[in-house]
């Protein structure tokens, strides 16, 4: 399995993290993912994602002139749901990464 199915599944709970921190637009939010070490994510990837999430309901999102007069970028904010699904992916996330670390050190896999 490629580093990049891996992802696929996390990228939602990283975004709602990455969204949590402050209202951001797509390639911040790509800079900040490779900021943390997430190269691996392409900008093809996060926009279906950041769309579902809104029709989810787990994000806003609102349109803002940029003071050097370019096109207005879209800005994304989560809502109360996608502060509650954040957390729900903490919780889920936690439960996996311990296990699948206590499995590889026990198996002398990880370092």
């Amino acid at each position: 399995m490629s580093s990049s199915q891996l992802l696929k599944g996390i990228l939602e709970g990283c975004l709602l993290s990455v969204i949590a921190k402050g209202e951001t637009y797509g390639y911040e939010m790509m800079e900040k993912l490779y900021a943390y070490g997430l190269t691996m994510v392409s900008e093809g990837s996060i926009y279906p994602l950041l769309l579902r999430m809104k029709k989810e309901g787990l994000v806003t999102t609102t349109q803002k002139e940029l003071p050097s007069g370019g096109p207005k970028r879209k800005y994304y904010s989560l809502t109360i749901k996608g502060r509650e699904e954040l957390e729900e992916f903490k919780g889920r996330w936690s439960a996996i990464s311990t296990s699948v670390n206590k499995l590889l050190v026990e198996e002398g896999e990880l370092l």
